[in-house]
């Protein structure tokens, strides 16, 4: 139950550059790569990172300042032997060994370059394999896909063929582009230190009447010269199929029309819409439209290009 203070020689007031500091100095000097046949420096080792691990955790340190526990982490003796470092029982050397866990302190940068990260024996075996390089993993594998436009505003999952001959479906991410990259985690090349990944590189094909435009859906829609005139409903194309549409009586050419919901799913759950422009389809040479227009009264009222000065 020794004071950790005193064990890395530090102010009960040092701070925790204060403490690392001190602690890398010890550590480097009572290593046990560098003391292999001196068993005092190893226990004496393992007493200052027992100090520092209890130093180094915000809650552990708090709670022996109080008394709470001893300097090993244990609750505090009723009777005052301990009292969180405050006098009285101290072991001699020896007394207590070393535990790493995952979520505790990280102090792996302390010995990075120290002792070049042996593995195998000495320190590396002895205290849980600290330090050892991890194995490499086997390479990634480069995989191309190409989605089609449809696909890819409805997220309709893609059959992929692995290298292996494997096939897996892959699931499409919302806000997909053409260039983006996805990951499938050991599904590359196989390696002492498990598989590689597989990159997935995504191209859009182009649609031959559809457009993207951001998360919008673009699209042309020719009409008919009466159901621009007199308003009518028709069907259009979406990505997920065709619906209705009703055109407005009296729409011109270049009118946008908008289909909420119909366009590529945003990375927040949202979708864009489909924006149709209407596009007046006039027949050449008929005969009927052209009499028409001859005799209409109107035909000469007014200049729709008065607008642009011209």
């Amino acid at each position: 139950m020794a004071d950790p203070y005193a064990t890395l020689g530090v102010q009960r007031t040092a701070s925790e550059a204060d403490i690392k500091k001190a602690y890398r100095k010890l550590a480097k000097e009572l290593h046990p790569d560098r003391n292999k046949d001196n068993k005092q420096a190893t226990e004496r080792f393992s007493q200052v990172t027992n100090a520092y691990d209890l130093l180094t955790d915000k809650d552990k340190r708090a709670r022996f300042d109080r008394g709470e526990i001893d300097g090993d982490g244990n609750p505090a003796s009723p009777f005052g032997f301990g009292g969180g470092g405050q006098g009285g029982f101290r072991p001699g050397p020896g007394g207590g060994g070393s535990s790493f866990e995952a979520d505790g302190p990280d102090i792996s940068d302390i010995f990075e370059g120290m002792f070049g990260g042996r593995g195998g024996g000495g320190f590396a075996s002895g205290f849980g394999g600290f330090g050892r390089k991890p194995q490499p993993k086997g390479a990634n594998v480069a995989y191309k896909l190409n989605v089609s436009f449809t696909d890819a505003a409805t997220l309709s999952p893609q059959r992929i063929t692995l290298a292996d001959g494997k096939t897996i479906d892959l699931k499409l991410p919302a806000g997909l582009e053409s260039g983006a990259q996805m990951r499938l985690a050991g599904k590359g090349q196989p390696g002492p230190g498990g598989a590689g990944d597989g990159m997935v590189t995504i191209t859009v094909q182009p649609h031959r009447f559809f457009a993207r435009e951001g998360d919008d859906v673009r699209l042309d829609l020719p009409v008919t010269l009466s159901e621009a005139v007199l308003g009518a409903s028709v069907r259009v194309p979406t990505v997920e199929g065709a619906v209705m549409l009703t055109i407005p009586a009296g729409s011109t050419s270049g009118k946008v029309l908008r289909l909420r919901g119909r366009g590529f799913h945003k990375k927040g759950g949202a979708r864009g819409d489909q924006l149709v422009t209407l596009m007046i389809d006039v027949p050449a040479d008929d005969a009927a439209l052209t009499e028409f227009v001859q005799g209409w009264k109107d035909r000469d009222k007014g200049n729709p290009r008065g607008h642009m000065g011209v």
